[in-house]
């Protein structure tokens, strides 16, 4: 009897796993660092980002992070297989918002969507196919997930509705209820992953920043660029020439407008799409002594390029074993996971280039485009899939590019296309050639939650206020740039705001001592230097959006307003806000968190915890800047400043409260810092008998000093 019943128990549960395909896995966990887990379901790839992106965590950086349990249920994180895949199921309560899932350019509130995470170039919906689909999401809880796979990754973030739910949604009838909706309440974050098992990260808060940064940490640190990659850059037309380029610096100089270095576009090579990697003799005939040149003008040179080979290229022969089977505008792919075809490729970026002095890349065309990039059938010779080369090209044109700059101890700072999770230590911030400026600040917003930089890039406008606009926010930004390859357009291009223009090139120069230190806050505590204002203290988000009502909404604005996505401002470093304007406004909204904040450009009371409407007029982008808040500044200079090179400092003070500030220091180009070359030095400053005292720790002897004379200003009267 009893072997009977065990034997209809059998079949039971056999039945049951047959009616529903799907065979439960458990999932293996093991804390690898202070608040960050590692879980491995099933049969992992051979091949993931985080292989692709060769990530080296920053250890002693994520030992000081403050200590956390595991932040979810754990027993209620799943994981099945069926059919070659693997279904993870991760719990989700009512109150929660999510954040991240990549690069989107119009939504910052991804709870409810669905998403397939496909590296492609962004076409104008948040669907999941974008330049960076990082495999990453963020919770207002204050914890991280993210999925080490290089496959296209289907999302369901809050959306499904399991029908063994221990919270499933109130049954509607559609006949009586005015209410009834066709999107029931789920969860659940479920993710679908085409490989027969997964390997799942979680991140520890308590907040959801510290989530953001033990993630950034754990890719090895944020980027930290050289200090010239955060001065102000020119790219110059397609086919320029050697000549147009020392014509364009030297106008930039008699026209005292600020530059660090110039791009050069496709006219550069030989031949372009696909590429020849070789100089055009025309067009520059001698590139050393133009490198050279402008070095002696303090100007670097970029270069832009994809990666596609020319059969007219002089390595075709050589590489042609190591490419794969379809071409991108007949041009040669090589696998840049092999050795031997990245020796040759990255080769030819190197000699003649990077060896004369070329400072960094633009690295076009590794995203996507369905009709001209190789297909998902293409076959690569290391045996890896067309779907995960697609997935990490990005990351690995930066990654060995990086690499050959590290090798030399000389820092670069470049642009690319397309990148993906593991790649937030790479210097390059992502660019694209969907020119919305609203969704470009929507992006600067979402980039923090995904470990990427963005530049909301200036190319072109149909009218000087645009142009403006598009410059104001463009310097409140990783990099500060116009990309004029098709336009040529110049920052005197509209003559009537010249001068404006002028002033915030400027502006963006005198604030380096305050970008270069959030860049190294970036590196050694992974702060995001740009990120949403919901990883700012004072803000909320809720799942269900919905206010906290205390009275009518009449009542409560500010519950209001932080109940509905804010993606049209965002933090800039540890004490700025930025609401950018946008062509034809004349005032707009500015949500300020809880805490008192100050006008940037006066010191002025402006707020606390309150929506203000501001008009600002044409000529000023709305900058606030929180209680207590120190920036440093310098003399506004033409070119960043050298090895070496002192450089006077005017402190500035907002608010009321004594404030605290880390300023960073260290060569500015090599990366010694790596070794223990640079400090922190601490300002310090305090209100005191209708005035301020401030001081700066010293020096620490034997580190770097570029610090010359040191002022105090109190912007807060």
């Amino acid at each position: 009897m009893k072997a009977t019943l065990k034997i209809c128990l059998s079949l039971l549960i056999l039945l049951s796993g047959f009616n529903s395909g799907l065979q439960a896995q458990s999932i293996t966990w093991a804390e690898i660092e202070p608040g960050v887990w590692k879980g491995i379901t099933g049969k992992l790839d051979a091949f993931d980002l985080v292989k692709a992106a060769g990530i080296k965590p920053l250890h002693n950086e994520l030992q000081q992070m403050p200590k956390a349990g595991f932040p979810l249920p754990q027993q209620e994180i799943t994981a099945k297989q069926t059919d070659g895949k693997t279904y993870l199921r991760f719990p989700l309560e009512r109150s929660e918002q999510l954040f991240g899932f990549g690069l989107n350019f119009q939504t910052i509130f991804q709870r409810g969507k669905v998403l397939t995470l496909h590296v492609d170039n962004y076409a104008g919906k948040d669907n999941g196919r974008t330049h960076a689909p990082t495999p990453f999401y963020v919770s207002s809880k204050g914890y991280g997930v993210f999925i080490n796979s290089a496959r296209y990754l289907t999302v369901y973030a809050g959306t499904a509705v399991n029908r063994d739910s221990k919270t499933p949604p109130v049954i509607q009838d559609r006949n009586t209820d005015k209410n009834w909706s066709s999107h029931p309440y789920s969860d659940a974050v479920e993710i679908l992953v085409p490989a027969q098992g997964a390997e799942i990260y979680v991140f520890a808060g308590p907040t959801a920043l510290d989530a953001v940064s033990r993630y950034n940490l754990w890719n090895g640190g944020g980027c930290l660029p050289p200090r010239w990659g955060l001065g102000f850059t020119q790219r110059v037309q397609r086919l320029t020439d050697a000549k147009g380029v020392e014509d364009e610096a030297r106008a930039f100089e008699e026209k005292g407008y600020p530059l660090d270095f110039i791009g050069l576009e496709p006219g550069w090579q030989s031949k372009s799409y696909p590429c020849t990697f070789e100089w055009d003799k025309t067009r520059f005939p001698d590139p050393a002594g133009l490198v050279q040149r402008m070095l002696k003008k303090n100007i670097r040179l970029n270069l832009w390029t994809n990666p596609y080979i020319s059969p007219q290229a002089p390595v075709y022969q050589h590489i042609l074993p190591y490419t794969a089977s379809h071409t991108v505008w007949n041009g040669a792919v090589p696998d840049l996971t092999m050795e031997q075809g990245r020796k040759i490729f990255f080769g030819e970026l190197e000699k003649g280039k990077i060896d004369i002095g070329i400072c960094g890349y633009k690295m076009d065309e590794v995203d996507g485009g369905d009709t001209y990039l190789w297909p998902d059938v293409a076959t690569f010779p290391s045996g890896h899939s067309a779907e995960q080369m697609r997935q990490t090209y990005g990351l690995m044109m930066q990654r060995y590019t990086y690499e050959i700059y590290h090798q030399r101890n000389q820092r670069t700072f470049g642009l690319v296309r397309a990148s993906n999770g593991g790649g937030s230590s790479f210097p390059y911030v992502i660019y694209n050639d969907y020119y919305n400026h609203q969704d470009f600040i929507t992006a600067l917003v979402n980039s923090g939650f995904s470990g990427v930089l963005w530049t909301p890039e200036v190319r072109a406008s149909k009218t000087a206020e645009e142009w403006l606009r598009r410059f104001q926010s463009n310097i409140f930004s990783p990099m500060a740039m116009i990309n004029a390859w098709a336009s040529g357009t110049k920052p005197w291009t509209f003559p009537e705001v010249a001068g404006q223009i002028k002033t915030l090139a400027a502006l963006r120069m005198q604030m380096m001592p305050y970008w270069y230190s959030e860049f190294a806050r970036y590196h050694f505590k992974g702060i995001p230097p740009f990120r949403a204002m919901y990883l700012e203290d004072g803000f909320s988000a809720s799942g269900d959006s919905k206010p906290t009502k205390k009275g009518g909404l009449e009542e409560n604005p500010y519950e209001e307003a932080v109940s509905k996505e804010v993606k049209d401002q965002y933090m800039a470093g540890s004490y700025l806000l930025v609401a950018p304007m946008f062509t034809g406004e004349q005032s707009r909204k500015v949500i300020l968190p809880k805490g008192k904040w100050y006008d940037f450009y006066t010191g002025k009371y402006a707020g606390d915890g309150e929506v203000i409407t501001v008009t600002p007029g044409l000529d000023k982008i709305p900058v606030y800047v929180k209680d207590g808040g120190i920036i440093p500044m310098m003399p506004a200079m033409l070119h960043a400043p050298k090895n070496g090179q002192k450089v006077d400092l005017e402190i500035r003070y907002y608010g009321e409260k004594p404030g605290e500030y880390q300023l960073y220091d260290d060569d500015g180009e090599t990366f010694n810092y790596e070794h223990g070359e640079y400090s922190f030095r601490t300002i310090k400053i305090l209100k005191q008998n209708g005035g301020i005292k401030g001081t700066l720790s010293p020096a620490v002897k034997g580190k770097p000093d570029n610090v010359g004379k040191v002022t105090f200003k109190m912007m807060t009267e």
